[in-house]
C-alpha cells in the first residue's frame, strides 16, 4: 500500500545530506583562479611600480604609484614622448623611468638646455621653466635599436646625457596609468 505523497510504482528518493566542504572548496578554487589570472597580468601585461626620485617631476612625483604596460612594445613601436621604464645600462639590477626624446638615427643636440632633434627645436610643454637647466650636450646620432631618454626635471635627472642612449633590449615597459595618490589617478602623460 502506497504511503502518503508517494506515487504507485515510483522509486524511493534518497535524501543526501549537504557536504560540509563544498562552500570552502568553491571558494578556494575561485581564489586560486583569481591569483593565477593576477599573476599572469602582473608578469606579462601590467606591473605596479613605485616611482622613486624626482627626475620625472612634474609628470611623475616621488613615491607615486603607476602601472607599467610590459606588453605594449610587442604590438607597437616605441615613440618619441613615451615614458619608458628600463634597466639602468650601468647596473641592470636598477630600473629607471624617463621620457623618450630621440629614436634610432636621430641627431640630438642640447644647447643651453634647448633640445634639438634633427636640427629642429623640440617643444617640450611637459618641462616647466622651473625644471629646466642650462646644460649642453654635443651633437650625437642615436645608434640603431637605441633611444635617447631624458627626465622631465632636467636639473635633477641622471639620463642619456650621463649614460648615453639606451638600447631597446633594456626597455621593458611603458608608463600608462597612475593610481596613487588619488589626485594623480589617470593616464600618464
Amino acid at each position: 500500500m502506497p504511503t502518503a505523497g508517494a506515487t504507485a510504482g515510483a522509486a524511493p528518493v534518497a535524501i543526501v545530506p549537504a557536504r560540509l566542504g563544498t562552500g570552502i572548496g568553491v571558494w578556494v578554487r575561485d581564489l586560486i583562479i583569481s591569483l593565477a589570472i593576477s599573476a599572469f597580468i602582473i608578469i606579462f601585461l601590467y606591473q605596479p611600480v613605485k616611482v622613486e626620485g624626482t627626475s620625472m617631476m612634474p609628470s611623475l612625483e616621488d613615491q607615486e604609484r603607476i602601472f607599467v604596460n610590459k606588453f605594449v612594445y610587442r604590438l607597437e613601436p616605441i615613440e618619441r614622448g613615451d615614458i619608458v621604464v628600463f634597466r639602468y645600462p650601468r647596473d641592470p639590477s636598477k630600473s629607471y623611468i624617463k621620457r623618450v626624446i630621440g629614436m634610432a638615427g636621430d641627431r640630438i643636440r642640447i644647447d643651453g638646455g634647448q633640445v634639438y632633434v634633427n636640427d629642429q627645436a623640440l617643444d617640450e610643454d611637459y618641462v616647466p621653466p622651473a625644471y629646466t637647466d642650462s646644460r649642453s650636450y654635443p651633437d650625437t646620432t642615436v645608434p640603431e635599436s637605441s633611444f635617447f631618454v631624458l627626465g622631465d626635471h632636467r636639473s635633477m635627472s641622471n639620463d642619456s646625457r650621463d649614460f648615453g642612449p639606451v638600447n631597446q633590449s633594456f626597455i621593458y615597459g611603458k608608463a600608462v596609468f597612475g593610481y596613487w595618490p588619488m589626485d594623480k589617478l589617470g593616464r600618464v602623460r
